[in-house]
């Protein structure tokens, strides 16, 4: 057994190459709160991430029950960007359950973040009746919509 527990889940986080786009998406879309936006010190962001040269600039946004880290990395200028699938190990997503799949997607939709199939009934497990859909914004973020059965 642990020495220790769990407390809480703090947040999730996000490196995203455009801050304003991804606060725009998640405040004006789907109606999140922007909480704090700043920059960090370099020199203490490259102890704790491990990367030399780091420089960041962070925005949380705050969800019903969960709160998001949106980060932007402005250096160091060798930084590269992660194109993965749903089925590659690693990969990563947030679920949101909504009361209208359809209409999430469609207000999603102009801030680029657009489904990666169709809007699907779930046939088995915890949510089968209920409609499910994976959206992908322009730097990889996934986002799953699960509206419920009625």
């Amino acid at each position: 057994m642990s020495s220790f527990r769990v407390l809480a889940t703090n947040h999730t986080s996000f490196t995203v190459s455009d801050l304003d786009r991804s606060i725009a998406f998640f405040t004006e879309a789907l109606g999140f709160e922007l909480v704090n936006r700043a920059p960090r010190d370099p020199k203490l962001i490259e102890v704790i991430v491990g990367v030399p040269g780091a420089d960041i600039e962070v925005a949380y946004v705050q969800g019903p029950g969960h709160r998001l880290e949106l980060i932007q990395y402005h250096a160091p200028a060798d930084r590269g960007e992660v194109k993965s699938r749903p089925c590659d190990t690693g990969f990563a997503h947030v679920a949101y359950d909504v009361d209208n799949v359809e209409a999430a997607v469609a207000a999603s939709a102009p801030h680029q973040v657009l489904p990666l199939g169709p809007i699907t009934t779930i046939d088995k497990g915890p949510n089968a009746g209920g409609k499910v859909v994976y959206l992908r914004d322009p730097d990889g973020v996934t986002i799953e919509y699960i509206q419920k059965p009625v």
